[in-house]
């Protein structure tokens, strides 16, 4: 963007500096092309599209993380169930055995990993445990709403970095017509 031109521009010489001015003069010309295309040359407007645009895309990542995270908790909670079930024999023995330290020494793996699903399901507050079929279900459901909003996320994201990068370069333009470097007396 326009504001590494100005940071590279710091102790440069006299070509460099018409270099920047003829790149910055460019983007202008892009940014204000774009502008006019999407009527939004009025400052308000391109303020207010970029703040909906923003809030748009936070809304949509929102969602995206959201599912994300709940298909996360739904693959570690399936692995517990699996674990749980494969090891509650060898936890019904250690009970049967009053909880001997010989018994939990050969059998240490199997009672962590049943341990370990019980204070899942209890964290999870889980009265019952939920059928696979229908954890399959929800993951299934949200892995297809995911993928059906990723386009329109995607869309989203690049609508917001065009708005804020046009907002970023007008905003340039006019703090260096304000205050121009003094590039000239280097020569």
């Amino acid at each position: 963007g326009l504001g590494d031109v100005y940071k590279r521009q710091e102790g440069k010489g006299a070509g460099y500096a018409r270099w920047a001015k003829n790149f910055n003069l460019k983007q202008l010309s892009q940014t204000l092309i774009y502008l006019e295309e999407n009527n939004l040359l009025d400052r308000c407007v391109l303020e207010e599209r970029t703040a909906a645009a923003t809030a748009q895309y936070h809304t949509l990542s929102t969602k995206m993380k959201s599912a994300e995270q709940r298909m996360a908790e739904i693959k570690v909670l399936q692995q517990h169930i699996i674990n749980y079930a494969k090891t509650r024999p060898a936890y019904d023995a250690y009970r049967k055995t009053g909880y001997s330290k010989r018994f939990l020494e050969t059998h240490r793996t199997e009672i962590t990993l049943h341990k370990a699903a019980k204070a899942a399901f209890d964290e999870a507050n889980l009265k019952t445990l939920p059928k696979a079929k229908e954890l399959d279900a929800e993951y299934f459901k949200l892995l297809t709403e995911k993928k059906a909003r990723y386009p329109d996320y995607r869309k989203a994201k690049e609508v917001m970095q065009e708005l804020l990068r046009a907002q970023k370069n007008i905003e340039l333009f006019f703090d260096e017509e304000k205050n121009p470097k003094q590039t000239e007396h280097s020569r």
